[in-house]
C-alpha cells in the first residue's frame, strides 16, 4: 500500500482587525398626528337661501318639463304559444342591418384586394430577392444543388 500524499502547508500570519467605530444611537421622537376638526355652522332653516344663480326648490318644480316617454315597445305573440317577444323599432333594425351589411362588404372587398395584391406582387418581390442575392454572391439555388451533389457522392 502506498502512503497518502503529503501536501505542503502554509503558515499565515495572525490577522489584526481594527476596533469598530463608535456610532451614537439615534433618538427619535414619537410622531404626532394632527386630527382635523371643524365647527358645524348652525343656522335656522328659515334663513337659508340658495347661492346666487342657483334656482330654489319652488323654481325647479315650475321649470321641470315632462320627460319624453319612450315609445311603446311592440310585442309579437308567437302563434300557438302564450309567449310574447319584444321587437325593436324599425329605425333600430334598419340601422343595425345597414351597419352589418357595410361591414361585411368592406371585409370581403379588403380581403379580395389583399389576395390580388399578394398574387401580383409575389413574383416581383421574389425576383428582387433573387437579384439582390445574386449581387451579394449568395445564389441560394446553386448552393443547394451543389450540396445535394456532394451528399450523393459521399453516400454512393
Amino acid at each position: 500500500m502506498e502512503d497518502p500524499p503529503i501536501l505542503p502547508s502554509f503558515v499565515l500570519p495572525d490577522q489584526l482587525l481594527p476596533e469598530p467605530p463608535i456610532v451614537p444611537i439615534p433618538t427619535l421622537s414619537m410622531p404626532r398626528g394632527d386630527i382635523p376638526s371643524y365647527e358645524p355652522m348652525i343656522a335656522p332653516p328659515g334663513e337659508l337661501r340658495p347661492p346666487v344663480g342657483v334656482p330654489s326648490e319652488d323654481e325647479e318644480a315650475v321649470k321641470e318639463s315632462p320627460k319624453p316617454t319612450a315609445p311603446e315597445v311592440k310585442k309579437i305573440t308567437i302563434p300557438w304559444t302564450d309567449i310574447e317577444v319584444p321587437v325593436p323599432q324599425e329605425e333600430i333594425v334598419v340601422t343595425a342591418a345597414t351597419t352589418a351589411a357595410v361591414s361585411v362588404v368592406a371585409t370581403l372587398t379588403a380581403t379580395s384586394i389583399f389576395n390580388y395584391l399578394v398574387k401580383v406582387f409575389k413574383p416581383v418581390f421574389m425576383q428582387a430577392v433573387k437579384r439582390i442575392q445574386k449581387k451579394l454572391g449568395r445564389d441560394q439555388t446553386g448552393k443547394t444543388e451543389e450540396r445535394i451533389g456532394e451528399t450523393e457522392g459521399r453516400d454512393g
